[in-house]
């Protein structure tokens, strides 16, 4: 029996060898093609690239033989690139579409395909669902053998694509160099052997700042572990700050989409306060006041910091795409994620991890202070918030009873009547005091995901604990 293929918030990813095999990718991208191919039957130009995983190149030869088949002329990249750099060359080169194999911040025993559209947004679900559908479609016309795929009378030749100078060339345009070199910023950077080996820190250097990089060579493992820029994994860039001194550490994940921060102090910021940090300071210098976006897991901070402001408040479900669109249509100066996902105005309507650090920079060099500071200054202005975030795995019984009580409205979570209830994604409980839980089951594996907020620390603590309890009474 084949593998069903389901395109989640971020595409298509699986474990190689188990399900993310030869015969599932061209399953795969034989649906994308036969989808690009029904909005433009002639002459579509797709983009091929991936980030560093094990098998990419071979992955994307793949990947173009199928497409050209289906006489689509594949735009290949040769080296890995940042997902942002594919988001911003679809839409300079007026692509219709891009085929991104990578797995992001997952192990390195995964792979995946991102498909992003014409418009530089990651695929929205009314096009995943098209592009499952041609894959069924594949499927029933082979039987259980893997679909070919009808040639074209004269296949286009495969064309290269070198993202990278256009892309940075955009990010000189966006953040402030200039900022940053008068203020002798001394930064260290860790692309966590991924897709932005060579960007940040190449941008900084070029305008004659110091840069120390770690893990700049390509390792498929990752070092034997995720190439996730969260706390835990960031050791070794706090000891090459303590080495050079540098005022602040930038990171990236496996494909550049995601960030991760690390203050003077070698202290991690939360993604959640780098966007209400970033929220605040494009307001401030570049008077940007049209909208901010958040998803709804995302920290009451910015909901707050937008009614200081002044700017209209978006709460969108999880997935960047829904962020994308705002950004798409100008009503947001910056919009971003629990998960360490944001992007800004007049940029790609993607998640941009290298662009995320490089703001941080600047907000450093312009306000002369740390972030952790900046971040005191706002919250003794608008109040202090404390996220979190935590996965629970449940039985089958227990995800059968639990999924039951996500339909219902409870008027009261653990002695506490509820003010709000919100179903933008999940079950999201909001409460008098503006602390609130929020419930979302994963789509792919018996996990729910809790997100809570309390305005103290001590109040995190009774939350956290109420909400694990709600789970499995």
């Amino acid at each position: 029996m084949l593998t069903q293929i389901k395109f989640g918030t971020s595409g298509w990813r699986a474990v190689m060898a188990e399900e993310f095999t030869f015969a599932n990718v061209r399953r795969a991208v034989g649906g994308i093609a036969r989808y690009v191919v029904s909005q433009k039957p002639k002459g579509a130009r797709v983009i091929v690239g991936r980030d560093p995983r094990f098998l990419g190149e071979t992955f994307c030869a793949m990947a173009a033989e199928i497409l050209a088949k289906q006489g689509i002329t594949p735009l290949v990249v040769a080296e890995p690139a940042p997902t942002p750099a594919f988001a911003h060359a679809v839409i300079q080169n007026k692509a219709d579409g891009v085929i991104n194999f990578t797995a992001s911040h997952n192990p390195p025993e995964y792979n995946g395909i991102k498909f992003s559209t014409s418009d530089g947004c990651p695929a929205l679900p009314e096009v995943t669902k098209k592009i499952e559908a041609e894959i069924l479609a594949g499927d029933a016309a082979a039987g259980d053998a893997p679909p070919s795929v009808a040639e074209a009378a004269t296949p286009p030749a495969k064309e290269t694509l070198d993202p990278k100078p256009a892309y940075m060339k955009r990010l000189a345009e966006i953040v402030d160099l200039d900022v940053i070199r008068k203020a002798g910023l001394r930064v260290a950077f860790d692309p966590m052997w991924g897709s932005a080996r060579g960007y940040s820190d190449e941008l900084l250097r070029g305008v004659g700042l110091q840069v120390a990089t770690v893990h700049d060579n390509r390792d498929v493992l990752f070092g034997g572990h995720a190439p996730e820029p969260d706390d835990h994994l960031l050791e070794d860039l706090r000891k090459k700050m303590r080495e050079t001194g540098a005022q602040i550490g930038i990171a990236t994940d496996g494909d550049a989409d995601r960030f991760g921060i690390v203050d003077a102090d070698g202290t991690f910021l939360q993604p959640n306060y780098v966007i209400a940090i970033l929220f605040d300071y494009l307001v401030e210098s570049r008077g940007w006041k049209n909208g901010v976006a958040k998803s709804v897991a995302t920290t009451n901070l910015i909901n707050a910091l937008a009614q200081a402001h002044g700017v209209e408040l978006h709460e969108t479900p999880v997935g960047f795409k829904y962020i994308g669109e705002l950004i798409m249509q100008d009503k947001i100066a910056i919009g971003g994620e629990e998960s360490a996902g944001l992007s800004i105005r007049h940029h790609v309507p993607e998640k941009d991890g290298v662009l995320a650090g490089l703001l941080c920079c600047e907000a450093v060099a312009r306000r002369g202070k740390s972030l952790g500071e900046q971040l005191k200054t706002i919250c003794n202005q608008v109040g202090s918030y404390f996220p979190q975030r935590q996965n629970f795995r449940l039985t089958p019984e227990v995800k059968g009873k639990f999924t039951e009580k996500l339909r219902q409205d409870p008027r009261e979570f653990c002695g506490h009547p509820v003010s709000q209830v919100v179903r933008t994604d999940g079950l999201k409980l909001v409460f008098s005091d503006g602390s609130w839980v929020c419930y979302r089951l994963s789509g792919t594996e018996p996990v729910v995901r809790v997100y809570s907020e309390a305005r103290s620390e001590k109040g995190l603590e009774k939350l956290s604990t109420a909400a694990k309890a709600w789970i499995f009474e």
